[in-house]
């Protein structure tokens, strides 16, 4: 079996714009600003054998702020321009009780059975509550890239961080 990186998009590889101390994803592809050494972090990972697959949440689709196209834009950038094997999105906004928005554990289910992924072996990387309860549901060690947001955080976690190249050293020594 494989193991893998299951990481947030918005706030884990990219920044987020922040509006009253909550994070919101960028509005197109000239918003998109990658974070401090992503590809460093990324490529670690790379070289230690994980699959990268990215799990985002994007409700604003659903709710009519955002268009799909922008995020597929978006989400083709990223994998062209970083070591990631594959995107999972959820469009769904938490009124469609859909299995994919996270803190339910579908897209990362989904992932693990289409790549063969060992889930207790792996991790999910986050930097909102979502993010880590989806690991947490799914299996996985989870990490908490924690910015201060003016939000629900999430109750446990197995590491809390700055950022994914923290997170990255972490799994590298762990292993």
């Amino acid at each position: 079996m494989n193991k893998a990186i299951f990481l947030d998009r918005d706030g884990v590889i990219n920044q987020v714009n922040l509006v009253d101390g909550i994070p919101y994803p960028p509005k197109d592809l000239s918003e998109l600003i990658l974070l401090p050494k992503v590809a460093e972090a990324l490529q670690l990972f790379k070289d230690f054998g994980y699959f990268l697959i990215v799990i985002t949440n994007q409700p604003d689709v659903a709710r009519g702020k955002t268009k799909i196209e922008t995020v597929e834009i978006i989400n083709q950038f990223l994998k062209d321009s970083l070591p990631i094997d594959d995107i999972f999105t959820c469009y769904h906004d938490d009124i469609d009780d859909c299995n994919c928005r996270k803190p339910k554990p579908g897209s990362i289910l989904k992932a693990a059975g289409q790549y063969n992924i060992n889930i207790p072996g792996s991790f999910m990387i986050g930097d909102r509550w979502r993010d880590v309860e989806a690991g947490k549901n799914a299996g996985c060690k989870t990490f908490f890239i924690d910015y201060s947001y003016q939000e629900k955080q999430p109750e446990s976690y197995d590491y809390k961080v700055k950022s994914l190249y923290e997170a990255a050293k972490i799994i590298l020594e762990i292993n």
